[in-house]
């Protein structure tokens, strides 16, 4: 029994379509598999997230901020936090003991080498010295009396040898020896009973500020006291003795054997306000095992004395200048699995992924070895809300969008 069976129309096109259409129309999802893996395979790759597929949600446009990458100047800068340390400081002390009589200076006065700053009793030394005096002059009459004998003597012996005998000479000669022994030490009396004399007056030994007095007119001073009468101290020049990492001390080390003259500019603890600009004058011979940290010394002209003893300051040394390089905002810098990367917009205003080799940085801004090109736009703000592929907002409103970011002149812009 035969039966009649319905073909439909779409099943005998099915059936009919040529085996080249079908290849074709395979080979074309194949591709587009392939583009969407390699673009989600270099996401993962640095660490961006990825963008689900287009049509899954639907919301408005990430609003981003952007600037584009400028080229510059810029300031290389090692920061390390600095103490202030004067030049040279003085305990000033007496060098005798006794009453103290009288103190001659003002409080945070200036003073110079030799000025008188107090005055010790000096009845005791005065007699001291003229004790002394005493004692070399009747030694030295006893001297020449020797000397005189020994030419009578002499006289005699030469005119009649029996009445003086050559023994007696000298032992006439071994006297005035022995006088003259005498002389000499009486004249190291009298020097040192004329020093102790001077010392009632004390001086400033070195030029600066004087602080706070430490005793008052009528104590009993002597050279042993610890806090001495007061302290001296030189504000001008002044140092300022701060600390690098060690990893950060080979291009320092290159730069000041080679005689360059490294600025170091010191700031206030907040880095707000600039004290003073100085120079690079010592590095230490070792490092710090403890901090892994070195030691440098720069000296300040500090004229105004805006820098202080002891003061905590923020010293910025500046070892270079690198010239014509690409600046990027350091917010712009992301970090991923195998380093940092960048959102880079693109005409259609959606972002991509891209690494990037950093150079030194500062606060504000970093220096793009590779990577990036200038002119091109970056998201440096809200990119923590983005995905590689997405279509961002840019509101014109908004002044600093699209905006170079330009390179500082001034000392705090560099590498910290």
């Amino acid at each position: 029994m035969n039966s009649d069976v319905a073909v439909s129309p779409d099943s005998r096109n099915v059936s009919a379509r040529p085996p080249s259409t079908r290849r074709w129309i395979i080979g074309a999802v194949a591709l587009t598999i392939m583009g969407a893996a390699l673009s989600y395979g270099y996401s993962a790759f640095i660490g961006a997230p990825v963008a689900p597929a287009k049509g899954s949600s639907r919301g408005p446009l990430p609003r981003v901020a952007a600037a584009e990458i400028s080229k510059g100047d810029f300031l290389v800068i090692l920061s390390g936090l600095g103490t202030v340390t004067p030049s040279a400081t003085a305990i000033v002390k007496t060098q005798i003991a006794g009453q103290l009589i009288e103190v001659s200076f003002t409080e945070a006065q200036s003073v110079k080498v030799g000025d008188a700053l107090a005055h010790v009793d000096p009845r005791a030394y005065q007699l001291a010295l003229a004790q002394a005096e005493g004692q070399l002059q009747k030694d030295v009459a006893l001297l020449q009396n020797a000397v005189r004998d020994l030419t009578r003597y002499e006289t005699l012996n030469r005119k009649m040898k029996d009445v003086i005998s050559g023994q007696q000479i000298d032992t006439q000669q071994a006297l005035i020896n022995q006088y003259r022994g005498t002389v000499a030490i009486d004249r190291a009396l009298v020097d040192q009973a004329r020093l102790n004399l001077s010392y009632c007056r004390i001086v400033s030994p070195i030029e600066g500020r004087i602080g706070l007095r430490q005793v008052d007119q009528g104590n009993y001073v002597q050279p042993n006291d610890p806090n001495g009468i007061a302290v001296v101290t030189r504000l001008s020049p002044i140092t300022v003795i701060f600390t690098l990492p060690e990893n950060r001390l080979p291009p320092v080390l290159r730069k000041y054997r080679a005689g360059e003259k490294l600025t170091v500019v010191a700031f206030d603890h907040e880095r707000a306000v600039e004290l003073a600009r100085g120079r690079l004058v010592a590095i230490d011979n070792q490092i710090d095992s403890t901090s892994g940290t070195v030691k440098l010394r720069a000296e300040f002209a500090n004229e105004d004395e805006r820098l202080f003893p002891n003061q905590f300051v923020n010293a910025e040394l500046l070892v270079e200048t690198l010239h014509d390089v690409a600046l990027a905002p350091a917010t712009a810098v992301q970090q991923g699995a195998q380093g940092p990367f960048v959102y880079l917009i693109g005409p259609d205003s959606t972002v991509s992924a891209h690494a990037v080799k950093l150079g030194p940085a500062s606060g504000q801004r970093v220096v793009i070895e590779e990577g990036l090109k200038v002119g091109e736009r970056v998201v440096v703000e809200g990119a923590d809300k983005l995905r590689e592929g997405m279509i961002v907002s840019l509101p014109s409103a908004e002044p600093h969008e699209h905006a170079p970011i330009h390179q500082s002149t001034s000392a705090k812009n560099g590498a910290s």
